[in-house]
């Protein structure tokens, strides 16, 4: 009966992990629900990395994982948005489109025997964006759909090269899918309602250092790398059908640098502190070219690097549950001059918590967060279609489930 559930759960995992999600809610459009523990403490996992997930924060803590581990769930994001745009006394609110979002994860960790050699695989989704307004609202030649959806395959190594020091390394293997839609005024054809969906594989790495001197500290630092995305898809035109042709197009998906430290100030409680530095100024322009009479579509983007700082604590309460809360601080990489309805975005807030549960070879981790962002005026856009507008009521609520078993 064990037997059979293992292989239930295990099954449905997979299968969730193969369905797309088009979140967005870190900064840009990273995302960082990877994990229900994680997400409870805020994302302060670089320094601890003592369960699967570490694949993604430091993937050299998957040596703290001794056997064969599985570890398998889903976040729910529920965002909230409100566009005013105008001037003056003449203004228009406009809500965008209520949705769900569900980025999945799955790990896997397994310590040859014998060996100071640890090999595992993760599959999540690093990156993610979905934002939809009513097609006739005032902004709509800015934007009135887009939708990126990532799925990374990351195989993983570590080497525990002494009993206090851990390395580890891996490759992603990331497949990315854009779908944009907007109203583009064309010379002599008019306004056409224009809507560009394309894909693309791209390769990368990540690395990561643990150095674990006592049960009461240890510190990490990781690192993933770029990743060029070369995007090949179709465009589509109304009432302008003829002009529907293949399109292609670029985009350098940032690095990425992660650190944390943890402590213990009581034997049951332990917290990390950390950081993760993001490079979003490899982001510098989106250009779509078209295979027809229409020359490139091309804006400047220029975004600029950032910071995410985040604070983590977990109180062993028994020997089956712990107890978690966290609290992180996203910076917006966007400037106001560059500033558009795609990512509708300002500095980020997120308050967490959760417990996670252990029972013989199981462990049930669940996490809530809140996030929320400051209002923002823009006034000064030049990218194309952007009005006078102020980003209000802008939060989230995310919601996290991971499923583990110990073989």
């Amino acid at each position: 009966m064990e037997r059979r559930c293992r292989r239930l759960i295990l099954i449905s995992t997979i299968a969730l992990v193969c369905c797309w999600s088009q979140p967005g809610f870190g900064s840009g459009f990273a995302l960082y629900e990877v994990g229900a523990r994680g997400s409870a403490l805020g994302g302060a996992m670089v320094g601890r990395a003592d369960d699967p997930s570490a694949i993604f924060y430091n993937p050299a803590g998957i040596t703290q994982l001794p056997g064969l581990r599985v570890m398998g769930g889903i976040s729910l994001i529920i965002p909230n948005v409100d566009v005013v745009t105008g001037w003056g006394p003449v203004t228009t609110g406009t809500h965008m489109q209520d949705q769900v979002f569900f980025p999945p994860h799955l790990y896997l960790s397994y310590q040859i025997p014998a060996s100071p050699l640890w090999l595992g695989l993760g599959v999540f989704s690093p990156f993610g964006l979905g934002v939809e307004f009513d097609s006739a609202w005032p902004g709509r030649i800015n934007n009135i759909k887009t939708s990126i959806s990532s799925i990374n395959i990351n195989p993983t190594f570590a080497v525990k090269i002494t009993d206090y020091l851990a390395v580890g390394a891996g490759l992603d293997l990331m497949v990315f899918n854009v779908e944009m839609r907007r109203v583009l005024p064309l010379p002599l054809l008019g306004f056409q309602d224009t809507t560009i969906k394309a894909h693309s594989l791209g390769c990368g790495w990540n690395a990561g250092l643990l150095v674990k001197p006592t049960d009461y500290l240890s510190f990490g630092i990781s690192y993933r790398s770029q990743v060029r995305q070369q995007l090949k898809g179709e465009a589509t035109f109304t009432p302008g059908s003829l002009l529907n042709a293949d399109a292609q197009g670029k985009i350098i998906l940032p690095d990425m640098f992660f650190a944390g430290v943890m402590f213990k100030l009581i034997k049951p409680l332990s917290v990390e502190v950390g950081f993760i530095y993001t490079r979003w100024s490899r982001f510098r322009q989106l250009e779509i070219n078209f295979n027809n009479v229409l020359g490139p579509v091309s804006e400047e983007k220029n975004w600029r690097d950032v910071w995410r700082v985040q604070l983590g604590l977990e109180y062993r309460a028994a020997d089956w549950l712990d107890l978690r809360a966290g609290y992180a601080f996203d910076q917006e990489p966007i400037p106001d001059q560059y500033a558009d309805y795609i990512v509708p975005a300002s500095d980020r807030h997120y308050f967490s918590f959760g417990p996670g549960f252990r029972w013989r070879k199981w462990t049930l981790d669940l996490s809530y967060t809140f996030m929320f962002m400051a209002d923002r005026a823009i006034n000064n856009s030049r990218s194309v279609g952007v009005l006078p507008s102020n980003y209000e009521n802008r939060y989230a609520h995310i919601l996290g489930l991971s499923l583990g078993y110990r073989f």
